[in-house]
């Protein structure tokens, strides 16, 4: 091994460990390793910000605003009227929970749609009366098994599309995917559904309420006044 795969691994391993510990921003962990390639030389310094301009960071980065301005946009609310009925039954509120989460990260980063489906789930869990942990970690596997469905879903698929554009003058369509991640994401919908929800450990479906997670007791409304409004300056 030479000294600069023995630097590579270092690094590697340096970086692993600070994202597993969680004592420090997964973005603080990457800009570390950044910095710690170009000290050691193993990358160019006009080399170090070049994926920063790579057609997929900047895919990802549209498809993160999109879903930031369906989060702001009421969609929420709108979705909580349209799947309560389908709620009945622990099996229907596992399975269209996943589905639409799902179908939501097919065409969306996919911590944008589990960020819409969020709030989602704690309030029909609230409404229904259920541990909000039974809904939590399968909306979380559907948000990746709808990402398998189409181009945008999930960044390796826009990564592998761009290299492949580049090297085989020729990338993937919008639903190339969707011929192998289709089935998966449907199988793997059926099989939470049906069952694998009942595997997560039964002392951590009690969790704790909406209310406690959110710290509701600190946090009731917001409110934008205008600039013209005659309510600035006044004290509420």
């Amino acid at each position: 091994m030479t000294l600069e795969q023995g630097l590579s691994f270092g690094i590697l391993f340096l970086a692993l460990v600070l994202f597993a510990s969680g004592k420090l921003r997964h973005d603080i962990v990457a800009l570390i390793a950044l910095i710690a390639v170009s000290l050691a030389g193993l990358v160019k310094r006009d080399e170090i910000l070049a994926g920063f301009g790579h057609p997929a960071v900047i895919t990802v980065a549209a498809v993160l605003v999109v879903s930031a301005a369906l989060r702001t946009s009421g969609l929420v609310d709108v979705i909580v009227q349209r799947i309560q009925p389908l709620t009945k039954t622990a099996f229907g509120h596992v399975g269209v929970l996943t589905g639409v989460v799902a179908l939501a990260s097919s065409f969306m980063n996919n911590v944008g749609a589990l960020a819409i489906m969020l709030p989602v789930a704690l309030a029909t869990a609230a409404e229904r009366n259920r541990p909000p942990a039974m809904l939590l970690m399968p909306i979380a596997f559907g948000s990746m098994l709808g990402g398998m469905i189409t181009l945008i879903g999930t960044p390796p698929n826009i990564i592998i599309a761009s290299f492949r554009r580049s090297y085989a003058d020729s990338s993937f369509g919008m639903f190339d995917f969707a011929w192998v991640g289709l089935p998966v994401a449907i199988a793997g919908i059926l099989f939470i559904a049906l069952g694998a929800w009942r595997l997560i450990p039964r002392e951590r479906k009690g969790g704790v309420a909406p209310e406690d997670m959110f710290s509701l007791e600190e946090y009731v409304i917001e409110v934008r006044v205008k600039d013209k409004s005659p309510l600035v300056g006044k004290r509420v």
